[in-house]
């Protein structure tokens, strides 16, 4: 996209610019992100059950990751407690669909009520508090959550649900639902957020993220936009909470709210680049293969994990796609402006 602008002085001669926010490796980027699109909702067609699910959980690392991101790298909200939102996300799907008798790929859409609703008085409680203050309360939230959810006799308490639902919908058919709703939870996770950036409100995310007092010396409502970016943010965790447990058939309270969600998507956040849609993509890969090749030795790889976290936090803090982009300046989501003068 490219917006013309002319300046004229009495002694010089006219002038014309124009801002380019389109860029050649964009262009690649968005060509390759809507094969991948294409490939996820087609899975059923041409992968294997195993291959499936593994790419359903990636989707929903970079999904979670994405949101978080959107609170710390832009927003200045560092929430250690969105498994809030990915557990009430979660069993109110399985309500709907396993007690409710909705269809369980309709619920999944529907069940992003319950985070929503939940993040408005959250927020009303938490917006008071700064820093690791905040950190805390989200923590403490989603505790509360788990705890309430543990005791509360219609979902089965601590026992849990299963979605047996389910079984009266083939294997393909399950299938074609849970990758058609990957594909479309990518596409609002990632490319909602994509859009946002590069919006009039992406400006004035990144002038909070530069510094809150200054951008609201410049007109941004901080209190709105923070409000704004939490509810998205919910939303599109419980997003990918719903289809995470759909996609297991299974939940219980410590799986639904377990810590374990937060820490991802600090670690790919951290590792991969805060602030940046490319770092997200980066740091999701590493902590996927990661787990996958790595995770069998315990303890002991969660100590290099989080070694790793911090290192990045004190040396790297633009992560991996930081010191790519040191060396090459190709962006994969182009959302900064760039002014362009051509003289006649």
């Amino acid at each position: 996209m490219k917006e013309a602008f002319t300046a004229t002085s009495f002694d010089a001669p006219e002038i014309k610019a124009r801002v380019q926010r389109q860029t050649l490796s964009g262009m690649i980027a968005m060509g390759v992100s809507l094969g991948v699109l294409v490939a996820i909702s087609s899975m059923p067609w041409w992968a294997d059950q195993g291959l499936i699910r593994s790419v359903v959980e990636i989707s929903c690392y970079v999904a979670v990751a994405q949101m978080w991101n959107l609170l710390a790298g832009y927003s200045g909200l560092v929430s250690v407690g969105q498994q809030a939102f990915i557990g009430v996300a979660a069993y109110a799907m399985f309500v709907l669909a396993q007690l409710w008798g909705l269809n369980p790929f309709l619920a999944v859409l529907l069940c992003l009520l319950a985070p929503a609703v939940l993040a408005v008085p959250t927020y009303g409680l938490l917006h008071r508090l700064d820093g690791p203050y905040f950190a805390i309360g989200t923590w403490v939230v989603a505790e509360v959550m788990r705890l309430a959810t543990s005791t509360f006799g219609y979902v089965n308490a601590g026992a849990g649900m299963s979605l047996r639902v389910m079984t009266s919908y083939s294997a393909e058919q399950r299938a074609i639902g849970v990758s058609l709703l990957t594909a479309l939870m990518l596409l609002v996770t990632v490319g909602g957020s994509f859009l946002l950036l590069r919006s009039r409100y992406g400006l004035a995310l990144v002038a909070l993220r530069d510094s809150p007092v200054a951008a609201a010396s410049q007109g941004v409502n901080v209190g709105r936009l923070r409000f704004l970016v939490w509810i998205s943010a919910a939303v599109g965790t419980g997003f990918a909470g719903a289809i995470y447990f759909m996609a297991h058939l299974r939940i219980t309270p410590p799986a639904a709210y377990d810590p374990k969600w937060a820490n991802v998507a600090i670690f790919i956040v951290m590792v991969g680049g805060l602030g940046s849609l490319e770092g997200v993509l980066i740091g999701t890969l590493i902590y996927f293969f990661a787990d996958r090749w790595f995770g069998q030795f315990g303890a002991a790889y969660l100590v290099v994990l989080g070694l790793l976290t911090l290192f990045m936090a004190l040396f790297a803090r633009g992560g991996v796609w930081g010191l790519i982009c040191r060396v090459v300046d190709a962006p994969w989501f182009p959302t900064r402006r760039t002014l362009l003068e051509d003289r006649p």
